[in-house]
């Protein structure tokens, strides 16, 4: 089954933008395509961005290795390093504390009709990823492979099943989530 799907391409490409239309709707619902709740996480005076991240990771997180173990996905870990994190972390902060939207809620707002999103964010984004593109090879020989660590993750580091992680992680981001709510974060 799931080979067969990998073959159609177009049924991948429809089945991303349905999904794609799905998030940025549930994003543009959660409030966080809303610039002043975004520029409040930033503030650290609304805290719906966190609480909605922490959310989808304990659901893809579960969902991910839940679908693992019935063999129905596969992970397919990037190599990564301190530098490259480093890096992407910086161009990350400077796009999100100048406009005030991360690349998933630039587009929900782009969608809403948000026009600083549209030309600041879109915008900002092709410019950004042409400065990237162009800076690319002396990154690459200089800084991006600075501390390697491979296509590890965490099971794989510490030796364990995956569930073994999972599991404790997911419910320490719940019960951060309900320490957000008692304190009323």
């Amino acid at each position: 089954m799931l080979t067969h799907f990998h073959a159609q391409k177009k049924a991948q490409l429809v089945l991303g933008l349905i999904m794609g239309v799905i998030f940025g709707f549930l994003l543009q619902k959660g409030g966080v395509t809303n610039y002043d709740v975004i520029i409040g996480q930033l503030l650290l005076t609304d805290f719906t961005v966190i609480k909605i991240m922490l959310s989808a990771v304990i659901t893809g997180m579960i969902g991910v290795h839940f679908l693992r173990s019935f063999g129905l996905a596969q992970l397919h870990p990037k190599p990564g390093s301190l530098g490259a994190s480093v890096i992407g972390g910086l161009i990350f902060g400077i796009g999100f504390g100048m406009l005030g939207y991360c690349p998933g809620t630039v587009v929900g707002a782009v969608g809403q009709g948000y026009l600083d999103a549209l030309f600041g964010g879109i915008g900002g984004a092709l410019i950004g990823a042409g400065i990237f593109a162009a800076l690319f090879p002396r990154l690459e020989a200089s800084v991006l492979h600075r501390g390697d660590f491979g296509e590890l993750t965490l099971p794989q580091l510490l030796k364990v099943n995956p569930w073994a992680v999972v599991v404790p992680a997911a419910m320490a981001i719940a019960a951060l989530l309900v320490i957000f709510e008692k304190v009323g974060l």
